[in-house]
């Protein structure tokens, strides 16, 4: 699965960073840094949970391919 993050649109909430510390990151201006762009295995649910829990909707998941 392919992690798409718009950082127009986010607010900085940091969700993402406290659901997969391991994928996700902020910026100095609290923005969302991608770690990985591409997640498998049991990262999936997780990062699936980030990107549902997201408070402006700036994390989207894409199937591979």
């Amino acid at each position: 699965m392919r992690i798409n993050a718009d950082t127009g649109r986010c607010i900085g909430a940091g969700q993402c960073v406290l659901t997969e510390p391991d994928v996700f990151d902020q910026d100095d201006d609290g923005l969302v840094v991608l770690l990985a762009e591409d997640v498998d295995g049991e990262r999936v649910e997780q990062v699936r949970t980030a990107v549902q829990i997201c408070p402006s909707a700036a994390l989207s998941l894409a199937a591979d391919g």
